[in-house]
């Protein structure tokens, strides 16, 4: 199963090479070649004799008609008619831990044969249906065989979010109960239906997961079947034997429905392991067969050849065709109890038993008496159990040893698992009195029996998009810690600003413990809304080693608010915790000194006033973000008001929060206050009355680089003033080695880069997070900025520029003289370089080229239209590809920055070389937004916005507004197709064109409302699922129809609106 989060989980490889069966998609009918189980029809004495003889079976001649023997007649024995003439293929260990019954031992006999004597079966004929045969027994048995499709909507405990298939079977048709495995019931929040063999759909629901072992139950509504009679599949763990032939039928690898054959080769395999910090099986034995199974089998019967199920399919070996199966036991004892509406009781004493053979149990100093009145009382059994690991602060923590051998509990003596936990079940609550042999000592202790409920969890935490929950039993068994305590299922927003990631244990909050899920919420409550806090956590890789990280308290990009699971219905519940306080005005201003930069670090002491370090957290990914932390050196440009500059690599989206960090001590809050759309600059702003008297300088530009008279060209040597990661000054004496267009790269998904724009690089230039090129001086030339862009494979990469601060200029006077942002225009066109020669070949005049050089002292150039950002603007539609640009208003164009970004000009005249011709053209601008994204709705998982403008670069034309930016996992969206890259351009065929259109529908069809937490439980679970349908188009013009659950539960929709009056900006909008 898959992991989610908001982000894709990567589960560590399993040290074994054995594998729980992942899911896997829909499926075909397959079904495996019938094997012999019946003898062939004797036609003739003739035929028969050709038979004997030739040893290979003969055709029944066209008219023949064959006629029914007896087996008496045949001559096979009625106890061994389902053995007969089978290819039976096993593989027989040595019974080397319990003895195990063969097909010479006891004979495989449905329920109705089982006492009844040869000679009262010897009349029976071999071709009547009451003959055992594969096929009627197959086509009766997959009746009650469905395929599950499953989402897990939340990471919880082992589990990660994420869309799975798996396979269950009806055991109960009356009750509607259906068997499957614990991780396909899951012990995290999921949203499953179930698809019978006639195609037929019913909606699940969870009621039963056991606490260790492999097999839960889920319960839907029989009446919803309408077009196909229900049976069941009969329980019998007492029929499997070994060499019995089998057939695993399920949803294997897809296929609906595969039926693998196999033949039982062990009753008395240890549980697998998969993998630590996943679920994991223990304290019961495993059958094993040589049956290939694979993804999305899980959950499936393992019948015998009367239909019933012998054991039920759990894992497999994924170097070998080995399955594993879980016997039926403990499962017919939970049947019972759920069918009854009772609560399961699972008694404990957190420890963990093997079972050993005797002559390794001599080993550890087992008397020989003993042993010899074990073997005297069960004499079938060839070992006993031992104690493997006593669970650190466990009841039987302190008391049991690893190696101790069991001898009785309450005075009985037990030597298999099953006796074991039938008396720790019936003793929940109570003491129970152990016997154990330690070395050459018997020793008795009395241990307390603990409710194994109480450390499994059933609650947990959203917070900030993440989620925690109790640390449960088999986290700690993995990891050998205690139970309780907080365990990070995801991180999400807020807790991944202090890097808790999933498999972190949080210790405390603020200073106050959190040893549960209580504890955790009381210690939100007393927050402040904005704060930073010390967290102390472990990470159970390493919980020896405790670590205090910081934590920015944002809660109001998300909910707030606990889950809980009703015990009997598997129905999570939701409630709204108590927020964090946002108290306005309530931070101090403070005060800091700027640390004094020693001499040998000129001019690096007169530009450290300016600069200060920021760190950009995003809560949703949205604007075609991978990432969700960003960080890089910022400089002051306005102190009195608080406005700051940095590139687009530290500040890429207007959705987040920005936390400045000034002279090194004080931690502020900031926001985005302008993008640039098209230049690789950002500005963000704090509250200059928070920092007191800190002595900050605005930073100190060279008048002629900011007026734009000069810039920066090969040869000219600069000081380079950076930051390093751990924000200590790097100062470097270099020159510039060349200056160039900037390039980048149209990016997967669409995403802001520079384009348009020129910049330097740096002879022997320092690894540093960004800084200045400045003079000795230190007044400012240029940038020092990263740039953003993809490799060949799409992967992220970052490169550094010089960045002229003329560019800066329009934007930081205009904020200054508090005009707000600047009009920014574009041509919607990406520009690129030309040298003369090619100009020439494409029909440039000699006059023109002269005019050229006479205007350039160096390097001429012209700048030609590489490619169009958007087809649709106006300047689109009168610029081609391959145009050069000659002229702007009258004038040469010497510079791209010229042509690159036009401010307030709302139509500007070109002159163009287009086929060797000049063309005069009035090219309308088109008017960018300073705060590209405004808007993002949430709908089902999917984070729906307009279409920004690396979106409209790679299409040739918007189908909608409606923009699908990323899906959640987990999600009806991400589980029913509907992908990051999308457009939605109809509702339940209602075409849309904006977002409004879009939230009107949803209003007006209540498409995802959330559902009353006040709604009794089992009103929810009659109600019949809702679809809607969707039309989308992806950005290769291919049109679906998808058809959504609509879930209001766990997905409700909500919208974030930018508001300039908030404090961060943006405001949360939880209902539409």
């Amino acid at each position: 199963m898959n992991n989610e989060d908001n982000q894709p989980y990567r589960k560590p490889p399993s040290p074994l090479p054995v594998s729980r069966q992942p899911p896997s998609p829909l499926f075909t009918y397959h079904q495996r070649p019938r094997t012999g189980v019946i003898p062939p029809p004797l036609l003739s004495p003739g035929a028969a004799e050709v038979k004997d003889q030739a040893g290979r079976r003969l055709s029944i001649p066209e008219g023949a008609r064959r006629r029914s023997l007896t087996y008496a007649e045949a001559g096979i024995p009625a106890r061994r008619r389902s053995l007969a003439y089978a290819d039976l293929m096993a593989v027989f260990y040595p019974p080397n831990i319990i003895r195990q019954p063969t097909v010479t031992d006891t004979p495989f006999e449905c329920a109705e044969w089982e006492g009844v004597s040869d000679s009262a079966l010897s009349h029976i004929p071999i071709d009547e249906p009451g003959v055992a045969s594969w096929e009627p027994t197959l086509e009766r048995a997959i009746k009650s065989i469905v395929s599950i499709k499953a989402q897990c909507v939340r990471s919880f405990d082992t589990e990660t979010s994420g869309t799975y298939t798996a396979t269950g079977f009806v055991v109960d048709a009356q009750a509607g109960l259906i068997l499957s495995n614990r991780h396909v019931v899951n012990p995290a929040p999921i949203v499953a239906q179930a698809i019978f063999v006639n195609y037929e759909e019913v909606e699940l629901q969870p009621v039963y997961r056991d606490p260790v072992h492999d097999f839960g139950f889920f319960r839907f509504d029989p009446k919803k079947v309408k077009f196909m009679q229900l049976d069941s599949i009969r329980l019998a763990p007492q029929k499997a034997k070994v060499g019995m032939e089998i057939r695993v039928v399920g949803n294997d690898a897809g296929e609906k429905l595969s039926i693998l054959a196999g033949t039982l080769a062990r009753l008395d395999r240890a549980a697998p392991e998969y993998g630590v910090g996943q679920y994991n099986d223990f304290n019961t034995f495993y059958l094993q067969a040589a049956s290939g199974t694979s993804g999305g089998s899980s959950g499936s019967p393992v019948l015998d050849i009367y239909g019933d199920a012998v054991a039920l399919n759990a894992g497999g070996a994924t170097k070998a065709a080995s399955s594993f199966y879980l016997p039926l036991s403990r499962i017919v004892r939970a049947l019972d109890l759920v069918r009854r509406g009772e609560q399961v009781p699972r008694g404990t004493i957190q420890a963990e038993f093997e079972y050993l053979p005797y002559d390794e149990l001599r080993r550890l100093g087992l008397d020989m008496d003993i042993e010899s009145k074990m073997r005297e009382t069960f004499p079938e059994s060839q070992g006993m159990l031992s104690v493997c690991t006593a669970q650190r602060g466990g009841p039987a923590d302190g008391s049991l040893q690893s190696g101790d051998i069991v001898i009785a509990i309450n005075g009985k003596p037990v030597i298999e698992f099953v006796g074991l936990e039938d008396i720790l079940d019936s003793s929940i609550g109570q003491t129970v009195h152990l016997s154990v042999w330690r070395g050459n000592k018997a020793y008795d202790m009395h241990i307390g029996v603990q409710d194994m409920c109480d450390i499994t969890p059933s609650r947990f935490i959203e917070i900030g998009g993440g989620v925690v929950n109790e640390v449960s039993y088999q986290v700690a068994r993995g990891y050998g810690i205690q139970t309780g305590g907080v365990y990070v299922a995801s991180s999400g927003h807020v807790l991944g600003s202090a890097s808790a990631w999933r498999g972190s244990v949080i210790v405390s909050v603020n200073n106050i413990a959190t040893p549960n899920l209580d504890a955790f919420a009381s210690a939100l409550s007393q927050l402040s809304e904005g704060s930073r806090v010390p967290i102390r956590l472990f990470s159970l890789e390493k919980p020896y080693r405790q670590k205090v990280v910081i934590m920015n308290v944002t809660t109001h990009w998300h909910a707030l608010r606990m889950a809980t699971r009703d015990k009997c219905t598997g129905y999570w519940t939701y409630r709204d915790l108590d927020p964090p306080v946002l108290r306005i005005g309530a931070v101090d201003p403070q005060t800091a000194s700027v640390p004094q930069l020693p001499a040998t670090l000129a001019p690096a002491n007169k530009v450290w006033p300016s600069l200060v370090y920021l760190d950009f957290h995003i809560p949703y990914l949205v604007d075609g973000m991978k990432n969700t932390q960003f960080a890089g050196p910022g400089f002051i440009v306005d102190k009195e008001q608080g406005y700051i500059a940095c590139d687009r690599d530290t500040v890429p989206t207007g959705v987040g929060d920005v936390y400045i960090t000034i002279a090194g001590s004080i931690v502020l809050a900031g926001r985005v206050e302008f993008l640039h759309p098209v230049y690789n600059f950002a500005i963000v702003k704090y509250d200059p009355k928070l920092i007191g008297n800190t002595p900050v300088e605005d930073t100190q530009f060279h008048p002629d680089y900011y007026e734009g008279d000069r810039r920066l060209a090969q040869g000219d040597d600069v000081f380079l003033v950076g930051v390093s990661a751990d924000q200590s000054p790097v100062v470097r004496r270099t020159e510039v080695s060349s200056r160039s267009m900037v390039s980048t790269k149209e990016c997967v998904p669409p995403r802001f880069r520079c384009t348009n724009i020129e910049g330097v690089k740096l002879h022997d230039q320092p690894s540093c997070q960004g800084g200045v090129l400045c003079d000795d001086q230190g007044r400012v030339m240029a940038l020092w900025v990263g740039v953003s862009s993809q490799d060949s494979n799409n992967k992220d990469v970052s490169t550094m520029s010089g960045l002229d601060v003329a560019i800066l200029r329009p934007t930081i006077e205009s904020l200054r003289n508090n005009l707000g942002v600047p009009d920014i225009r574009s041509l919607d066109v990406v520009l690129w370089t030309m040298r003369l020669a090619p100009a020439r070949t494409l029909g440039l005049s000699p006059e023109r080229i002269r005019q050229i050089e006479e205007h350039s002292s160096d390097n001429p150039r012209l700048f030609y239209v590489m490619g169009l950002s958007t087809s649709e603007s106006p300047a689109a539609k009168l610029l081609t590809t391959g145009d050069i640009i000659l002229e702007k208003n009258g004038c040469l164009v010497r510079d791209v920055n010229d042509i690159g970004a036009i401010q307030d000009d709302k139509c500007v005249e070109l002159v163009v070389l287009r086929d060797g011709k000049e063309v005069t053209l009035k090219v309308p601008t088109t008017g960018l937004n300073g705060m590209e994204t405004r808007r993002v709705v949430h709908w089902l998982g999917a984070l729906i916005q307009k279409p920004y403008r690396a979106v409209h670069e790679q299409v040739r034309h918007l189908p909608s507004e409606v923009y699908v930016s990323c899906t959640l996992y987990g999600s009806p969206a991400n589980c029913y197709g509907l992908r990051p890259g999308m457009w939605i351009t109809e509702v339940e065929n209602r075409p849309i064109k904006t977002i409004d259109d879009f939230v009107a529908i949803l209003k007006e069809l209540q498409l995802g409302w959330p559902e009353s937490i006040s709604e009794e439980p089992s009103l929810r679970d009659m109600r019949t699922a809702r679809y809607v349908r969707i039309t989308v188009i992806n950005k290769t013009e291919v049109t679906k129809v998808l058809s959504l659950r609509v879930d209001g539960h766990f997905w409700p929709a909500w919208q974030l609106v930018h508001d300039s009056s908030a404090a961060t900006g943006w405001n949360s909008i939880r209902h539409l």
